[in-house]
């Protein structure tokens, strides 16, 4: 790479930085419906031609703004998991960084998480950043179910049709029953964290680490994992 071609792709990686820092200034303002290339440009002193060269529509700012927050939360998440560690504590301490995550960044859980944006629509690009915590979880209870077994409850006969169509999909080597709940454990976390990120804890739960911790724990449990014999889950905030 000659030293011309090196300086152009690390001041476009400075420009792409400083776009998407700006958009997340927006997003915090003014929420994500209201992101606004010419508004980006404007404050970042450049014509909005020259930002259609980094991102060609709003969308695709968008869609760089999501890949980058479900990759930082994925980053977050991952960080926090301790092979080491039993399943069933290692699940707690996943959710808890989740938490910890959103917390930390309210305004890009908002966009991943909350009201869609009118008019967007992810592209399959966001599917790998937005799995990382989905197969973390996965992952976990598919070391239960090698190594001391799964005990969760058994499925009504009108769910197994399509708790073998979701194990089909997600987890072939987990049972049906495994499967199905680690869907619903997946909606039940970030509805936690929506309740409380977005005020609707608010007079309802006010000490909410152990809460949260407690109720992950019983998702933890719906899925079939024991806890082990020591309490070996990080402290919430």
């Amino acid at each position: 790479m000659s030293t011309a071609h090196g300086a152009r792709a690390r001041a476009r990686i400075e420009v792409t930085a400083a776009i998407k820092d700006e958009a997340r200034r927006q997003l915090a303002a003014e929420g994500a419906a209201r992101l606004s290339l010419r508004a980006v440009a404007r404050e970042l002193g450049m014509v909005s031609s020259a930002l259609y060269r980094y991102f060609p529509s709003r969308d695709d700012l968008l869609t760089a703004l999501i890949i980058d927050a479900y990759d930082s939360l994925g980053e977050r998440a991952e960080a926090a998991h301790e092979p080491a560690a039993d399943p069933f504590h290692r699940w707690i301490a996943v959710c808890e960084a989740v938490r910890g995550w959103a917390l930390d960044h309210p305004h890009e859980y908002a966009l991943i998480y909350g009201s869609p944006v009118p008019g967007y629509t992810a592209p399959d690009t966001t599917v790998p950043a937005a799995a990382r915590v989905g197969l973390l979880l996965i992952g976990i209870a598919r070391d239960a179910h090698r190594g001391s077994g799964l005990s969760g409850p058994s499925l009504p006969s009108e769910l197994r049709p399509e708790a073998e169509r979701i194990a089909a999909d997600l987890a072939p080597d987990l049972p049906p029953e495994a499967a199905t709940a680690l869907v619903a454990s997946w909606a039940q976390l970030y509805g936690l964290v929506g309740f409380e990120l977005f005020g609707q804890f608010h007079r309802v739960v006010e000490d909410r680490a152990p809460f949260f911790r407690h109720a992950v724990g019983q998702l933890a449990r719906g899925v079939g994992l024991v806890p082990g014999p020591t309490e070996g889950a990080a402290p919430g905030r």
